[in-house]
């Protein structure tokens, strides 16, 4: 069976797991799933202005990625951004710069195999995910973003699924409840990318 080289397997529970790695709080709580609103851009830019004047050079490439950096995507109201360091890991040559400028780490952490710190920013509520070059999540992420802002359908049913988390009862976490939906758009976004093969992987429904 073919694979794409992004695939991962489907962890419906792989948000709540993550949380034993939290260090700190964020700043800001999320809030409630919303309308698209034009100005996450402007957001955005605030924020990427902040990272510039703070790391410079250190930051090899700063990207919005998420439900915000889609137009007609519903989505609560804070930026995700990949941020990509030369290492993650050497933590002293960019994490007190980023702190001085505002901004709280708090998960340090392994995702797709590769280290990984997440950082929240106030205002504009912000997560910032920060990578090693080559890292597997911020890759996906790009694949994630742009198959969205050309996939209308994919838009409709990523819409229903938030819709439907952000309403559930139980203790399950809002990223959790979407999970199904978010695998199988990849899913589709990998079937269809024309630079790697990829068999179907279909979730196992039993």
């Amino acid at each position: 069976m073919t694979t794409h080289p992004l695939w991962r397997p489907f962890n419906p529970g792989a948000n709540a797991a993550r949380q034993g790695e939290r260090v700190a709080s964020r700043q800001t709580t999320p809030g409630a799933v919303r309308a698209h609103d034009e100005s996450w851009r402007e957001r955005f830019e605030e924020i990427n202005r902040v990272l510039t004047e703070s790391i410079g050079d250190l930051a090899l490439s700063i990207r919005h990625v998420g439900s915000t950096a889609v137009p007609g995507l519903a989505a609560k109201p804070v930026i995700d951004v990949d941020l990509t360091v030369r290492d993650v890991e050497l933590e002293h040559s960019y994490m007190p710069q980023l702190e001085a400028a505002g901004f709280r780490l708090i998960f340090r952490d392994v995702m797709s195999g590769d280290p990984h710190r997440q950082l929240t920013f106030a205002i504009p509520n912000t997560n910032l995910h920060v990578w090693s070059p080559g890292a597997i999540e911020p890759q996906r992420h790009l694949v994630f973003t742009d198959w969205l802002r050309t996939n209308s359908r994919d838009r409709e049913r990523y819409n229903a699924a938030k819709a439907a988390a952000s309403t559930a009862d139980g203790t399950a976490r809002y990223n959790d409840l979407k999970a199904a939906v978010v695998y199988d758009i990849y899913e589709r976004a990998f079937i269809a990318d024309p630079s790697h093969d990829h068999d179907p992987h279909p979730r196992d429904l039993a």
